[in-house]
């Protein structure tokens, strides 16, 4: 059996693209996959693969799986990243920032459908966003903002479309982040 987190962008904000945890649970479990929770509104589910269901499966297959029953239950497209528990942790474990003592709202992480090298953001002088700073990881973004994302001009920049040609990106706060190590714990 392993247990993976599913990464749903943009749903239920704004009033926009509602999903209902209960129902998206139900997809899940639709989809033949078990142990499902939700965490939080914001996109964030976590199931087991078990059985023959786990032949073969990757997170790819298993993202556009659910990206495709999403889309046919709910009638819009989102897009969505699945990370195993192995994944999750190790992103923890390289965090690049000090964690002990920021609070959730501080540090985030941007999930990635694709790794990324310093050349995309050789545009954004670094020096003019501090004290926010961001670094790279695998196929993640550690953003630390200590006023918070809200008044980060850093992750404004950091959020426009063109750094991002063809890659989906979504974002949690550190909270989440390490909520979800814990949720996909075999």
């Amino acid at each position: 059996m392993t247990t993976y987190a599913a990464l749903l962008r943009g749903i239920n904000v704004g009033g926009h693209r509602k999903v209902p945890m209960a129902e998206l649970r139900r997809l899940i479990e639709g989809l033949g996959h078990g142990d499902v929770r939700t965490h939080l509104q914001s996109g964030n589910a976590v199931f087991s693969v078990v059985g023959r269901n786990a032949a073969g499966v990757t997170t790819e297959s298993l993202a556009a799986s659910l990206g495709e029953a999403v889309e046919e239950h709910f009638g819009f497209t989102v897009p969505v990243l699945v990370r195993d528990h192995a994944y999750l942790r190790a992103v923890v474990e390289d965090c690049p920032f000090p964690t002990a003592g920021l609070e959730g709202r501080q540090l985030h992480v941007t999930y990635l459908s694709e790794p990324v090298d310093a050349d995309r953001f050789a545009a954004l002088d670094r020096s003019a966003f501090l004290p926010d700073e961001f670094r790279i990881g695998d196929r993640a973004l550690y953003l630390y903002v200590p006023d918070g994302l809200g008044r980060s001009r850093l992750a404004e920049a950091l959020g426009r479309p063109a750094l991002w040609r063809d890659t989906v990106a979504t974002s949690r706060n550190w909270n989440t982040v390490t909520r979800l190590v814990e949720m996909t714990r075999d």
